[in-house]
This record gives C-alpha cells, structure tokens and sequence, in this order.
C-alpha cells in the first residue's frame, strides 16, 4: 500500500544529497579563466565532497547508496548534470584554444568516464586508500595530455 509513496520519497531524498554534489561544482563550471585550472579544480572539488561523504559519515553514506539504488532516475539525471558541466568547462578550453578537442560533450563524458574511480560510489571504500590523489595525479597527467593543445 505504501510502497506507491516509496519511490517518490526515496528520489527526493536522492536528489537533495546529489544536489549537494553538484552545486558547489556549478559554481566551478560558471567561473571564467584557465579551463585547464577549473577542470582540475572541479574534479578535485568532486572528490573532496565524495571522501568526505564517505569518510565523515559512513553510515549516512551507505544509506543514501542504498536508496541510490532505487532511485536510479535521479542518479542518472545527477551524472548527465556533471557530465554537462564538464561539457562546459571543456567548450570554454576549446573556444579559448586551451584544448584541441572537437566535440565537449563526446570529450566530458570520457573525462569523467576516465576518473570514475576516483569519485564513483562504488569504489567508496578505495578513497581511504593513502595514494588515492597521487594515483588521481598519474591519471589527470593522462587527461590533460589528451586534451590540451601543445601536449
């Protein structure tokens, strides 16, 4: 009887912790300036907001996973909201001659692809891992390889 009030719920809770991630990373997205610095910074900030989720509140972390679970809508519109401010951080590098990629949003969603170790739930229990940022750091030298003019 109830469970037709479950699943709303479940989603609004989902999307209000979600909403948390990707405010403050909106901001990023908006900023002008290097777009190489704000890619950076942006997945830096990504990865900060998840450790910290992971590891100041592990159990309040394993109970939105769970209901992430459920919620699978929400989820998938939170990753095309990231993916589209990666997209815009990385058509302002190509208007600006900083990276030499063609299409952002086909660039965005690699890149993002690329570091989902580093922010994904499911490796949650890897963030605790002490060379989590110099592996981040080998594989952002990667990135920024591929999209950068000159590199």
């Amino acid at each position: 009887m109830f469970q037709k009030y479950l699943k709303p719920l479940r989603d609004a809770v989902a999307e209000r912790w979600l909403h948390r991630v990707s405010t403050p990373l909106a901001a990023i997205a908006e900023e002008q300036g290097s777009a190489v610095e704000r890619l950076h910074r942006w997945f830096e900030q990504l990865m900060t907001l998840k450790r910290q989720k992971v590891l100041n509140e592990p159990e309040l972390f394993a109970t939105y996973s769970a209901i992430a679970q459920e919620a699978r809508g929400v989820v998938q519109a939170h990753i095309d909201e990231l993916v589209s401010q990666v997209a815009a951080i990385v058509e302002s590098g190509i208007s600006n001659n900083e990276f030499r990629v063609t299409d952002p949003q086909v660039a965005a969603k690699a890149v993002f692809q690329a570091t989902v170790r580093f922010h994904h739930p499911a490796h949650a229990s890897e963030l605790s891992d002490p060379n989590i940022d110099t592996d981040f750091a080998q594989v952002w030298r990667l990135v920024v390889a591929g999209l950068v003019v000159g590199e």
